[in-house]
Formats: C-alpha cells, sequence, structure tokens
C-alpha cells in the first residue's frame, strides 16, 4: 500500500517536468498554461487528499470557448459584409444622384454663362445710347425751347383781326419748314428713350436671373457636397468595423491554433485529434470592392463618347507650343472659379493629391493599359482605390491660380489640365471627345 502513494508521487513528478518542458517550450505568455502544471507537485499526501484538476479539460473548454466566440465573429463580420455590399448598392444610388446633381450644377453654370454674355452687348448698347443721347443733349435742349414758346405764344388767329393775317402766313410758313425737322428729332429721342428704358429693364431681369442661378450652384453644390461626406462617412465606419472584426477573428483562430497545439502535446498520441479551424477566408485578405463596379465600355471603344470633365472654354491643345520649348501633352481648359470637375471616364482612383506646381492631380485608371490624368484642382473628393463613374463629380476648380501646364498663359481664370496616357505614353484625347458644334466645353 505504500508503494502506491510512491507510484502516484512519480506519476506528478513525471507530469510536471512535461509542464517545465512546455514551459521553457513556449514564450512567456503560454507559460501560464505550463507553469499551472507545476501546482500539482504537492507530494503524495496533499494528492491523496485533492483530486488534481484536469488541464486538459480545463484546455478543451477553452478551446470550445474559443470556437464559440470565432463563431460569433464569423456572423458578425459576415453581418458586416452584407453590409458593405448594401452601402456598394447604395454607392450606385448615390452615384447616380452624384451625377444627375453634377448634371444640374452644369446646366446652371451653362445659363450663368449665357446671362453673362448676354449682359455684355446690353451694357455696350446702353453705353452707346447714352453717347448719342450725351452728344444730342444741346438739340434736345433747343426743340424742347422752341416747343415751350410755341405753348406760350400760339400764333395768331386770322379770324381775330385781319392785320394779322400777315403774321398768320408767316407763322404758318415757318412752322412748316420747321415742324418736321422737330418732329423727327422729337421722334428719334423718344424711340432712343424708350430703348434704353426696355434695355434697362432688360438688364435688371438678366441680373436677377443671374443672381438666381448662382443661388441655385450653391444649393446644388451643397447637396453635392453632404452627398459625398455622407458617402465617405458611411464606408470609413463600416470598413473600421469590418477591419476590427477580421483582425479579431484571425486573432481568435491563432488562440484556437495555439490551443490545439497544447492539447495534442498533453494528449501525448492526439487521443482526440482535431483539424484546425481556419480563420475565415476573407480574414487579412484585402477583397475587391463590393459593389464589384467595373468600366461599362473599353476606353479604346470609348471614342466620340466621353465628356469633358469641366465647363470652360479650350485654350490649349494637344501638341501645341507650352512656352517653355516644348510640346503639350494633353488639353487646358479655362473655367470659372469654383467650377466643378466631373470623371471624363469610368476608373479607378490611382492617385489623388498635390502634385508639384500643378495643384492637385488626380490620375483614373481606365483598365487596358489608359491612364487619365487631371490636375489643377483646388479640392478633391475621391479616395484613391474608389471606382468612379463618368460624369461623377471628383474635384473642384479653385479661384485662378493657373496650374504650371498653363503657366505660359498669365494670370487669368483657374484652369484645368488632362491628359490621357497609353502604356505610359502621352496620346491625343482629341478623338475621345464629345464636343458640340459651338467647340463649347461640356463637363
Amino acid at each position: 500500500m505504500e508503494a502506491r502513494p510512491a507510484r502516484l508521487s512519480n506519476i506528478f513528478r513525471t507530469v510536471c517536468r512535461l509542464g517545465m518542458i512546455l514551459a521553457l517550450d513556449r514564450p512567456p505568455g503560454r507559460a501560464v498554461v505550463a507553469a499551472g502544471l507545476l501546482a500539482f507537485q504537492a507530494g503524495p499526501v496533499a494528492v491523496a487528499q485533492t483530486a488534481a484538476p484536469d488541464p486538459l479539460k480545463q484546455r478543451t473548454q477553452e478551446l470550445e470557448a474559443l470556437r464559440d466566440q470565432q463563431k460569433k465573429a464569423a456572423e458578425t463580420t459576415e453581418r458586416l459584409q452584407r453590409e458593405v455590399e448594401a452601402i456598394g448598392e447604395d454607392r450606385r444610388k448615390l452615384s447616380a444622384s452624384l451625377i444627375e446633381t453634377a448634371g444640374r450644377v452644369r446646366m446652371v453654370e451653362d445659363r450663368i454663362a449665357s446671362s453673362e454674355a448676354r449682359l455684355q452687348p446690353l451694357g455696350d448698347k446702353e453705353g452707346t445710347l447714352r453717347a448719342s443721347l450725351d452728344k444730342r443733349r444741346a438739340t434736345i435742349a433747343e426743340v424742347l425751347a422752341a416747343l415751350q414758346r410755341m405753348g406760350r405764344r400760339p400764333p395768331p388767329a386770322i379770324v381775330v383781326r385781319p392785320e394779322d393775317a400777315l403774321e398768320a402766313v408767316r407763322s404758318a410758313i415757318l412752322l412748316g419748314a420747321v415742324l418736321p425737322d422737330m418732329r423727327n428729332e422729337a421722334a428719334s429721342i423718344a424711340n432712343d428713350l424708350s430703348d434704353l428704358v426696355h434695355l434697362r429693364a432688360d438688364i435688371t431681369a438678366e441680373r436677377q436671373k443671374l443672381a438666381d442661378d448662382l443661388a441655385a450652384l450653391s444649393q446644388e453644390r451643397l447637396r453635392m457636397a453632404a452627398l459625398i461626406a455622407e458617402r465617405q462617412k458611411r464606408q470609413a465606419e463600416v470598413g473600421t468595423a469590418l477591419d476590427a472584426e477580421r483582425q479579431r477573428a484571425g486573432q481568435l483562430g491563432r488562440q484556437i491554433d495555439n490551443l490545439k497545439d497544447l492539447i495534442n502535446k498533453l494528449e501525448q498520441q492526439e487521443a482526440r485529434p482535431s483539424r484546425p479551424v481556419a480563420p475565415p477566408s476573407d480574414v487579412g485578405a484585402n477583397p475587391a470592392g463590393p459593389s464589384g463596379l467595373g468600366p461599362a465600355i473599353a476606353f479604346g471603344s470609348a471614342k466620340g463618347l466621353l465628356p469633358l470633365p469641366v465647363n470652360g472654354v479650350k485654350i490649349k491643345g494637344f501638341g501645341a507650343p507650352d512656352g517653355l520649348g516644348g510640346t503639350e501633352k494633353g488639353i487646358s481648359i479655362a473655367t470659372r472659379p469654383g467650377a466643378q470637375v466631373t470623371a471624363p471616364c469610368d476608373g479607378w482612383v490611382v492617385y489623388a493629391a498635390p502634385y508639384r506646381s500643378y495643384g492637385q492631380l488626380l490620375i483614373l485608371n481606365a483598365g487596358g493599359g489608359y491612364h487619365v490624368l487631371v490636375a489643377g484642382m483646388d479640392r478633391i473628393s475621391v479616395d484613391v482605390g474608389q471606382f468612379v463613374l463618368t460624369g461623377e463629380p471628383v474635384a473642384v476648380m479653385g479661384n485662378g491660380a493657373p496650374t504650371a501646364s498653363v503657366a505660359a498663359v498669365g494670370a487669368g481664370p483657374p484652369a484645368l489640365y488632362v491628359e490621357f496616357r497609353k502604356d505610359g505614353v502621352p496620346i491625343d484625347p482629341t478623338p475621345w471627345w464629345a464636343i458640340n458644334d459651338n467647340e463649347k466645353v461640356r463637363g
């Protein structure tokens, strides 16, 4: 009977040695597991009095708990992935709304440009009429004075006195000679004054329309900014939560693997083998965009279909002298201050940041080896890695600082620079643009 405690003592000493080996074979954080085994080294009497905890059972329970947590993490990740996909669907709707808003902004910008174009000749005509009236001021004074005198001293009536007949005849002859000229001059002056009154009314109405359009433009830009901010906010929130869940799932997977290794060593001969439960396949991956967006048409097949990215006037074309001894590699468009810039094609944003003296630079990968460079903006509203659609607002122009590509033009309105590249080589973008007859740039 005395040999049994001795044998138990030897068994526990063996287990303790295994625990010490595991403790030395693991990092400090895992040494706690093996240290628990050292608690069994209490001697034969203590063992006989108190039942020792089963480390294998404890670790198995911990493994099951971790599996439950991993399952919940996988469910959370799946839910967040569905939300990301829903955001992808919402993003398509939001992009459509942004494109519609951008179209309204372009229409308002067109009306503003038309109003400004009409105001210029109206102002010139008003100046011409004023100058003409100023030159005829003396004539107008003479006509008015003559009319006043005639009103105060009308011709004498022949029936009053016979001796006044000669004076009446002379007055009639004089009036017959003078009145036609006076009548014509008075009619001309009256017409000019009437034209001036109507002209002023037209100018007032046009200015009011211009003010209304500017107010509408401001509202549309605010709406666009709110839509862009909401899109970026939702993407950031869900993206952050999804990344956190993926990291947590990966960490749980690693913990499960560690516990499995420990259990296998405790079991010695894999009495209860179990394959490691791998973390979700998308843990740590960099999945493609949730919406699965791609170009609607191959860039090489889109000739004659692409809208220019901004309203304005083309001031330099491809191949024109750049004023620095070279030639232009793209086109330059003079725009209104604060004009919106839209994507000229479908593509992925591969660069969106300031670059040297070009201001803000945006580069789109249109696929098939084609890239589109847009430079000279004041602010960019899209992010690297984002997929944008044709006509989707991507940036806003500044208030007049020219880019390096149009420096030779001198100070003036803001200018947008657009360049197409095929396999890294600049190409003429002209065949791709859809431009109307009067060569006006439309975005």
